[in-house]
């Protein structure tokens, strides 16, 4: 994982908020290289274990509803570049046109198959292709929307030096927002105003505090989290 010079750095992110983590990050040049060893070579061998899966998910999800089976929508990683994640579609075809980017409580826009991959969290699976290419990782800032990003602050792009993660202590601690949301009369201005804020305090720890033993841990605590939720039945998600 490349950290690039400080002067080719976007404009919007070469500013004295973002310096001091830029270079907390540039003293650990070396576990930025085996943090993207990690994410080659676990997201290969999850990729070959889990591809039964994959193919069961992706019959369910053409039997149950019209549309693709994934949902490619336009997310924003390292150093403000735009990509197409890979989700397993849980909800109607084109469902963030006729309604929020951000799932709330017993969103009407979820397919059948859908709450059942969401309860058990098997739609984040196929972001393994996005680790193994390099546009995500497995620990860092959830992806956010085009339209969240344009209301970061200048401290919270330094979330941006690093690439998108799967999980992260923000998404731990926030796997139910979803149904926080549910209560906001506006659903994104609720989100950008009161939850978003709140997660990248989170999101700017985890960079102060990266290394590679520590993304290990927080692995470790997705999985009891998941597990955790599943046995209780929760469905909350991040974004559409």
């Amino acid at each position: 994982m490349r950290l690039i010079p400080w002067e080719e750095l976007p404009a919007d992110m070469r500013t004295e908020e973002v310096r001091p983590f830029y270079d907390l990050l540039a003293k650990k040049r070396g576990q930025l290289l085996v943090k993207r060893l990690v994410d080659i070579c676990g997201s290969a061998v999850l990729l070959v274990l889990l591809s039964p899966v994959f193919a069961v998910l992706a019959i369910a999800i053409k039997v149950d509803s019209p549309g693709p089976v994934f949902y490619r929508q336009l997310r924003v990683t390292q150093y403000g570049k735009r990509f197409r994640i890979f989700k397993f579609r849980t909800m109607c075809d084109r469902a963030d046109q006729i309604g929020s980017a951000v799932t709330v409580g017993n969103d009407a826009r979820v397919t059948r198959v859908g709450k059942a991959i969401r309860r058990l969290r098997l739609d984040e699976i196929s972001q393994l292709v996005d680790v193994f290419r390099g546009t995500m990782t497995f620990v860092g800032t959830r992806p956010e929307v085009p339209q969240y990003v344009d209301a970061y602050t200048p401290l919270m792009r330094a979330t941006l030096l690093l690439p998108a993660g799967v999980t992260s202590m923000a998404s731990i601690t926030f796997k139910d927002e979803a149904d926080i949301l549910s209560f906001a009369d506006n659903v994104d201005d609720a989100y950008i105003r009161s939850v978003l804020p709140r997660k990248m305090e989170f999101n700017l720890r985890d960079i102060e505090s990266f290394s590679v033993s520590r993304d290990f841990s927080i692995m470790l605590k997705t999985v009891s989290a998941v597990f955790g939720e599943t046995s209780c039945s929760g469905e909350a998600d991040e974004q559409v």
